[in-house]
């Protein structure tokens, strides 16, 4: 027994019928493009967790430079009240 109640010979027969059916050029091409979608997939997880990281970080430079922001206008308009 197999997998799943399923033998080595009859899983060599559905690979033996799929070549067949489809040829080796088209599940190549199937494979490749299977290929290329599971490594697109992991690096968009990977720059995905990248950006998570670096989100705080952007998120504190922002709110320092809006706190930059009001002080300077703070200043200004101070400065118009004098004069």
């Amino acid at each position: 027994m197999g997998f799943g109640g399923i033998s080595i010979w009859q899983l060599l027969i559905i690979l033996a019928i799929v070549l067949l059916l489809f040829g080796t050029k088209r599940l190549r091409n199937i494979g490749a493009d299977l290929g290329n979608a599971v490594k697109g997939f992991k690096g968009a997880m990977s720059s995905g967790e990248k950006d998570k990281e670096t989100e705080p970080q952007q998120l504190t430079q922002a709110e320092g430079k809006k706190g930059d922001d009001a002080l300077k206008g703070g200043v200004e308009s101070r400065k118009e009240e004098k004069t």
